[in-house]
């Protein structure tokens, strides 16, 4: 199952990459429930695998932002509930922030 969860891992961030590298939008999630409730899916055997999207498209670049002190320690909290990084959470957030926006 390990070994499993580490193909399916790196298939979805090798699609992502793709998409990226062929200047194409990253897809929106979708909930499990939603694919559940598909028959082309039945049966099948449900798990989360977590990729990291400040690995994509080169480098990272360092930017200097202001944010108010008790924003900052709300978003380090959070971030570490999630077991990510300050960055890694921005990351993600503003992603996922700018996908939604970009279907609507």
């Amino acid at each position: 199952m390990q070994e499993a969860l580490e193909s399916a891992r790196e298939a979805v961030a090798a699609h992502i990459e793709g998409l990226l590298l062929d200047g194409e939008r990253n897809p929106l999630p979708t909930s499990i429930d939603a694919h559940q409730g598909n028959p082309d899916y039945a049966g099948g055997v449900w798990a989360l695998v977590p990729v990291e999207p400040g690995t994509f498209s080169g480098r990272a670049k360092r930017i200097n932002i202001t944010l108010p002190e008790r924003a900052l320690t709300e978003l380090d909290a959070c971030a570490k509930s999630f077991g990510e990084t300050r960055s890694g959470f921005l990351l993600r957030a503003a992603l996922e922030f700018i996908a939604r926006h970009r279907a609507a």
